[in-house]
């Protein structure tokens, strides 16, 4: 039987709202970077709304609305396939500065309940509400003050999960979606764990659950009666402890505060391959202004710069560069791209995907100015800050570089 196969029943899941000592809560946005985009399209609201490739079809979807998501289009699967499924839908084209201003305003809702907040990605996050409880009451209204503010400040939903450890959290809101809010008391775990596919538990991906599924083993319950011996001989000591003791809701790990971003980047899939270098330069050029638009969103700074080519047969190199000074400038990191791109001697080599990454982050007040030598007081930054202005005001597609086509 396969992980389809093995699912709860279709419904609302209630196991009551005992939260005695559930104090970890994982937070997931809704159809994040979809919802974000209704913001500036409301119009759109209760319709398919896909995000990836709004032209062409060899990008993959980023993220999708429940009407979309009905009509079986998920996120990361190909666009092509996606307008199949859903001809009616609307692609819209990413917009990641956007994402990263309605995450840092979530995020910021989050810290003000607790300082003890672990973000997993721009749009979900582990919080330990231990020592929020005589301040904001129990773990489940804290639960429900957090997605009150975030759908009244921030204008998108999120689900939440409330339990006693990370595991168990995540897993009550992934069934808890949409924008809902489930408890999984501590005396009801191991009723919940144990019907649910072994897919379910970390660590088990494609690969691991086939084989576990040879083992005979198709629910979390199979695997907690396994002798732990029997999975270690199977599985190796380390992942077979671990699923052990997933299987009985044993998760020691502490939430860790949010450390900071090691890396920001973007990248393309072309519609079709091509050896233009015209038009990879100019997608290059607009790969930049994408990450250095994020660095800046972000308040930091990049010591490197990193490239990435895919060819046509999807072989993949990267190359780097160290500057001598931290930049958020999209000139800057633009000029170093591309000089790493024509360092690489192609000529006719057919190109797929081209992606531009930045990395040694640091806090942009804790790094001078940009000033180099015989540099004018008033440059690039300037002119790109004022961008980000006009974009601000006036949608993301305001304005551009001239160097992007």
């Amino acid at each position: 039987m396969s992980r389809s196969q093995v699912r709860r029943p279709r419904g609302p899941l209630n196991l009551g709202d005992d939260d005695t000592g559930c104090t970890i809560l994982h937070v997931d946005m809704d159809a994040f970077y979809a919802s974000v985009e209704l913001l500036d399209r409301p119009e759109l609201r209760g319709t398919p709304v896909i995000v990836g490739a709004s032209t062409g079809n060899r990008g993959v979807v980023l993220s999708a609305t429940y009407e979309a998501r009905e009509l079986g289009v998920h996120s990361a699967m190909p666009v092509s396939r996606a307008r199949r499924l859903a001809p009616q839908a609307t692609f819209i084209s990413p917009h990641h500065d956007r994402y990263a201003e309605a995450s840092r305003a979530v995020m910021d809702i989050f810290g003000s309940i607790t300082p003890i907040v672990e973000p997993l990605s721009l749009d979900e996050a582990f919080l330990d509400v231990s020592g929020a409880l005589r301040r904001l009451g129990r773990p489940v209204a804290i639960a429900s003050l957090i997605r009150s503010r975030v759908e009244q400040e921030v204008g998108i939903t999120c689900s939440v999960g409330v339990a006693a450890n990370k595991f168990v959290a995540k897993l009550a809101s992934t069934h808890s979606k949409p924008n809902g809010l489930l408890v999984i008391p501590k005396a009801e775990i191991i009723d919940f764990l144990h019907p649910l596919p072994v897919g379910a538990l970390w660590g088990v991906g494609e690969k691991t659950e086939e084989q576990l599924v040879r083992l005979g083993l198709e629910t979390v319950g199979d695997i907690a009666a396994m002798p732990v011996a029997t999975l270690e001989r199977a599985l190796g000591r380390a992942q077979g402890l671990h699923l052990h003791d997933l299987s009985w809701g044993r998760d020691p790990r502490a939430v860790v505060p949010d450390e900071p971003e090691k890396s920001i980047g973007n990248e393309e899939t072309f519609d079709s391959d091509t050896d233009d270098h015209e038009w990879i330069r100019s997608r290059v050029a607009g790969l930049s202004d994408q990450v250095a638009r994020r660095l800046r969103a972000s308040e930091s700074v990049a010591r490197t710069v990193g490239l990435k080519v895919r060819f046509a047969d999807f072989t993949t190199i990267t190359r780097s560069r160290t500057l001598d000074v931290p930049t958020d400038v999209g000139a800057d990191i633009y000029s170093t791209a591309w000089s790493l791109f024509t360092a690489l001697g192609l000529q006719r080599a057919r190109i797929r995907l081209v992606g531009v990454r930045v990395e040694g982050l640091s806090a942009a007040e804790s790094t001078p100015t940009q000033l180099l030598l015989d540099a004018p007081e008033r440059g690039h930054r300037d002119a790109e800050v004022a961008m980000d202005r006009l974009r601000q005001r006036y949608g993301p597609g305001a304005i551009r570089p001239g160097r992007v086509q």
